[in-house]
């Protein structure tokens, strides 16, 4: 095999250099939850077919599993293409299968995962790309932290305004029953009527605002970091696959080794595909996020800003007109608690 395996890569391949200090190793973490990640997807056998005679069949003697239950393994009138038999042989031999090439591909990408982690070997490293998945990442954690504060203000000013609400009924009530206090009384329940009021049109801006950063971090977040997991596993698959081929091509040329090796070449070819694939899925997805990102956080940083101004500066007008501006409608005033957001 000649040097020229990684030539069409647009990556490179960093060694990774141990630095002498390897018992802590075992128990790193991250190498645990790697592992696990490796382990976790199994073979699946509820989807087998098998071919009448073996693999040799054609796809009219295709039988699904799912047709076969119980003691329906054993015909009680077998026909001459298909004995039972034979439907056993078929099943066993092709659930072998898929359990062995299971396996082959977990022990090669542990192995690989190993060697990374002890500094034995090397990982094929887009630095690029690798640098916006972290900073997307660091990204979504403080997100998620703006995110927790909001909602934490949000619950607060939910109860101060219930609280507001229950003082002004209260002035009211004093109002027509302290004849002496009558004035002072009333203009305190109006106040707080009011305020209530505000309140509650403010508690309709910050909950669109809670309501989209939820979406930004749950769910557009969160898809784009579920398609860079499985970029990130089809990456320790391709270099556990080029390690095996690289291996292979030192060895001796016979003629068992050379058909191993066309076999080790079209699988590395095939996980290089995949790997390939998913690389520029991730790159296209952390553009079209970072893109809405943007977009979003503009309108909603806008928003916050102009609703908490314009109520803490006792502005009813200018509060009101800020949720017009963003299409924001409330439930119908008069409601026994304040009003959440209704419809974006």
């Amino acid at each position: 095999m000649s040097d020229g395996i990684m030539s069409k890569a647009a990556t490179m391949e960093i060694p990774i250099s141990s630095n002498g200090d390897t018992g802590s190793l075992p128990e790193d973490d991250g190498l645990e939850q790697d592992l696990q990640q490796v382990m976790v997807s199994g073979p699946n056998l509820n989807e087998t077919s098998i071919v009448s005679g073996g693999y040799g069949g054609t796809a009219e003697g295709i039988i699904p599993t799912s047709t076969i239950k119980g003691s329906g393994l054993h015909q009680p009138h077998p026909s001459p293409a298909v004995g039972g038999e034979e439907v056993v042989r078929g099943i066993a031999v092709e659930k072998f299968d898929i359990v062995k090439k299971w396996g082959i591909n977990t022990y090669k990408c542990t192995k690989q995962l190993i060697s990374e982690r002890f500094g034995r070997g090397s990982r094929t490293v887009d630095l690029e790309l690798e640098t916006q998945i972290e900073l997307l990442r660091e990204t979504k954690r403080k997100y998620e932290c703006v995110l927790q504060l909001a909602r934490a203000l949000t619950n607060h000013f939910y109860s101060l305004v219930q609280t507001q609400h229950a003082l002004g009924d209260a002035f009211a009530d004093l109002s027509q029953k302290s004849p002496e206090l009558q004035e002072e009384f009333g203009y305190n329940a109006e106040t707080q009527k009011l305020l209530c009021k505000n309140g509650e049109t403010l508690l309709g801006a910050v909950n669109f605002f809670v309501s989209s950063i939820n979406t930004l971090v749950n769910k557009t977040m969160e898809d784009t970091l579920m398609t860079v997991k499985q970029y990130e596993t089809a990456r320790l698959e391709y270099d556990a696959y080029r390690t095996d081929l690289e291996e292979l091509s030192m060895g001796p040329r016979d003629a068992s080794t050379l058909c191993r090796l066309d076999t080790a070449q079209s699988q590395f070819q095939s996980h290089k595909d995949k790997y390939e694939k998913l690389r520029a899925d991730v790159a296209i997805k952390l553009k079209f996020l970072e893109e809405n990102k943007i977009k979003v956080m503009h309108k909603q940083l806008l928003l916050f800003h102009n609703a908490i101004s314009a109520y803490f500066a006792g502005n009813q007008q200018q509060l009101e007109q800020t949720l017009k501006q963003f299409n924001i409608k409330l439930k119908t005033p008069g409601a026994e608690k304040p009003s959440w957001l209704e419809e974006q």
